[in-house]
């Protein structure tokens, strides 16, 4: 399970039922649950989550980004079309990497960095959970 801290989840939770048409597998007012290629992804507000943590105030790492995998290189396609069409920042349109994945970035409400695309090294099983990963030592250079 991931759990990321915002600034304002309402906004969050209507970017990612109405944008990326997701339905909550549990929900409060205070938290979200996102079921995400067999993996939880839960917002929590921000200042709750470092006061939970005992932090003095919210920090964040800065630099991650979100995975976000289909079984094909048409769903990715069709789910940029979807969310282009819903408003959803693009920050890179989606292109085949070196080593056949194909892949692009978008952008959430609060900035957070999603690589959304097909990876034929991470097999899905029919419902897109993630079952592994492919050994991937012949793409050392």
């Amino acid at each position: 399970m991931i759990t990321i801290g915002v600034k304002n989840l309402a906004a969050m939770r209507d970017f990612y039922e109405q944008k990326f048409g997701w339905s909550p597998a549990a929900v409060n007012k205070d938290i979200v649950f996102y079921k995400v290629n067999g993996m939880l992804l839960s917002f929590f507000p921000a200042k709750d989550l470092a006061d939970d943590a005992g932090l003095a105030e919210h920090t964040s790492a800065g630099s991650f980004a979100l995975g976000y995998l289909v079984p094909s290189e048409k769903e990715v396609d069709n789910l940029f079309d979807l969310l282009e069409n819903n408003g959803v920042e693009i920050v890179k349109r989606p292109v085949k990497t070196f080593f056949g994945a194909y892949t692009g970035y978008v952008k959430d409400v609060e900035g957070n960095l999603w690589d959304v695309g097909y990876n034929p090294l991470i097999p899905l099983d029919a419902e897109h959970n993630v079952i592994t990963h492919e050994d991937i030592r012949h793409l050392e250079q």
